[in-house]
């Protein structure tokens, strides 16, 4: 089937669950994860896979081993891209990501060098200036790491330990149209640049 956005009853599973991530309201709403939720992902990711390549949906269960919440059930629909891209579905809508979102530390090591360089580093600047979308990461250091000019211009990138364009799209009625697809293709295409730099200067 065609993809034809999310419905209101795929925001209320949602809100439904965070007030009750239980086993039993999971299960009593199961039928509307299934089709008003993740059919729609399926069919999206489908139709977005031959331009922006095979993507996967994350398992809907979180793994509570480690972590104080043992809330059982995440509260997004959520998907990434092998070329990098994300995007997600909760009870405030649609929201989409793309970049490297963590670096390992050979991937670390050549993003700071890559920064640093006055070609390189200089080219990333005014990708991030120009773009009209949030770039930030999940963690960076409070200071410029070792090796590297405490008063370097491009001081606030070499912070970073990612760099991912991300962006909350407003709630509008396009989300339960096709039209939700077109936005995200919007954003994909806008940040393909930083994508390009990264996967350029980090493998």
């Amino acid at each position: 089937m065609a993809f034809r956005g999310w419905k209101v009853d795929a925001l209320e599973f949602y809100e439904g669950l965070e007030a009750d991530n239980s086993k039993t309201y999971w299960t009593r709403h199961k039928d509307v994860y299934d089709e008003q939720v993740r059919g729609p992902m399926t069919e999206l990711l489908a139709e977005l896979e031959p331009e922006f390549g095979p993507a996967k949906i994350f398992r809907p269960y979180r793994d509570v081993r480690f972590s104080a919440d043992k809330s059982p059930y995440k509260t997004s629909c959520a998907a990434s891209f092998e070329r990098g891209g994300y995007v997600q579905l909760t009870a405030h809508g649609l929201a989409a990501g793309i970049g490297v979102y963590m670096m390992d530390s050979p991937q670390l090591q050549r993003y700071r060098a890559a920064v640093a360089d006055d070609s390189s580093g200089a080219q990333l600047q005014a990708i991030v200036d120009g773009l009209a979308y949030e770039v930030t990461s999940h963690e960076q250091l409070k200071s410029v790491p070792r090796g590297f000019d405490k008063e370097h211009p491009r001081a606030h990138l070499l912070r970073h330990k990612g760099l991912i364009a991300w962006h909350q799209f407003p709630l509008k009625p396009w989300l339960g149209t096709a039209k939700a697809k077109d936005h995200l293709v919007t954003f994909y295409r806008a940040c393909s640049p930083l994508q390009e730099w990264l996967q350029a200067h980090t493998g």
